[in-house]
């Protein structure tokens, strides 16, 4: 055995976290690593008992009576709360239903809505993921502003009265580059524009503070390191200062302040409950509430030091089981610039990533050339680390 391997096995026994990866369905028995929950997180093992619950009891024998005697109606603001400590927010604020893309839209159609008409200028973050940039220029045409891309880098020396809103991104998600959401917030409400910023791979992760850094609006998926399932609802955060002022380009029933008054004019509801729109997804966003029974007791900063250890360690795997020059960390090495995963750049990386999947290592590919690597602290170990380096090192040799 190696003397990563012994460190690896010392490690695992030393963390506190380690008993977590018992609360999910994993490959253990096919001894494979899954480095992918920047993707898809891993599957909870009391989902599945609870759908089954909601199909059969809720849904097949209490039916329609499930809105009220199942909670069925508040689970938007219920699970809401759920997440908010997670991401830094006091309760009241969030609110869950459909996708990111459809909460981008909304958040940054009401940032605009709420900004100084003068404000004619709305910034985006150039190496954003492609749907918040086209939700971008989408609502910079309804709205009759100016799309201007830019990086987050470049965002300070941007921003000017003409400012409306700036949409950035929390984690880069080719790179798992952190961006510095307190000054960056900070600077935006300097020149008295809006910030929303895009969670979803930071979220479950690592500590965001939403409200201790005054964010006006914040979206993110459930589906990476909140392990809410394959299209799992996404979120919508609304700072309690803004609520009343939030006004949504989606108004809908379940917005209104009388949904089942049925009025052809619409009143929005009070406080987060006016980001809703339609129906909710119960089946999705109900398996979402029993997947989020794993934070049970779990800070979100044991997580963040784990995250970090796991990422040092596997770096240092790659570095001595892979050939100089073969492989290119762009994940920055200095904490505060680091999400929960490592990028490495490889000129053959589509392929590389099919033999890591054979051999039962489990990352992701992202074009041209990154082989991406997640590490969700609640279920990733230091063995899994040191065993995707080695096999990663046999492939490339």
């Amino acid at each position: 055995m190696s003397e990563l391997a012994v460190r690896a096995e010392k490690l695992d026994a030393a963390d506190e976290l380690a008993p977590l990866r018992s609360r999910f369905v994993l490959d253990d028995v096919d001894d494979a690593v899954y480095l992918d929950g920047n993707s898809l997180g891993a599957l909870p093992a009391n989902v599945p008992d609870r759908v089954a619950d909601v199909v059969r009891r809720q849904w097949g024998e209490l039916r329609i009576r499930s809105w009220e005697e199942s909670g069925w109606w508040t689970a938007p603001e219920r699970i809401g709360d759920r997440i908010a400590p997670l991401v830094g927010a006091a309760p009241g604020q969030i609110v869950v239903g459909d996708s990111t893309s459809v909460n981008v839209f909304k958040a940054l159609v009401a940032a605009i809505r709420m900004a100084d008409a003068s404000r004619d200028e709305l910034l985006v973050d150039a190496t954003t993921f492609p749907t918040d940039g086209y939700i971008a220029e989408s609502a910079a045409r309804l709205t009759g502003r100016t799309l201007r891309a830019v990086t987050p880098a470049q965002v300070p020396s941007a921003l000017s009265d003409r400012t409306a809103a700036v949409l950035l991104n929390h984690v880069d998600y080719r790179t798992g580059r952190l961006h510095d959401l307190p000054s960056l917030t900070a600077a935006i409400h300097a020149s008295g524009a809006l910030a929303v910023w895009d969670l979803c791979h930071s979220a479950g992760a690592l500590p965001v503070g939403l409200d201790e850094h005054g964010v006006d609006l914040a979206v993110g998926c459930t589906y990476k390191y909140l392990n809410g399932g394959p299209g799992s609802p996404a979120y919508l955060y609304v700072r309690e200062e803004l609520q009343d002022r939030f006004d949504s380009p989606l108004p809908g029933w379940n917005s209104h302040a009388e949904p089942f008054g049925m009025s052809p004019s619409y009143a929005p509801a009070p406080g987060a409950p006016r980001g809703r729109v339609g129906t909710p997804d119960i089946l999705s966003m109900l398996a979402l509430e029993a997947a989020l029974e794993v934070w049970d007791g779990v800070p979100v900063a044991a997580v963040r030091a784990k995250s970090l250890a796991l990422t040092d360690f596997f770096l240092e795997c790659v570095a001595a089981y892979t050939e100089p020059g073969r492989v290119e960390s762009v994940t920055p090495e200095p904490h505060e610039e680091r999400g929960s995963q490592v990028a490495l750049r490889c000129a053959d990386a589509g392929e590389v990533m099919k033999r890591l999947i054979d051999r039962k290592v489990i990352g992701d590919f992202r074009h041209p050339d990154v082989l991406r690597f997640g590490f969700t602290p609640l279920y990733v170990g230091f063995a899994d680390a040191e065993r995707a380096a080695r096999v990663l090192g046999e492939v490339l040799g």
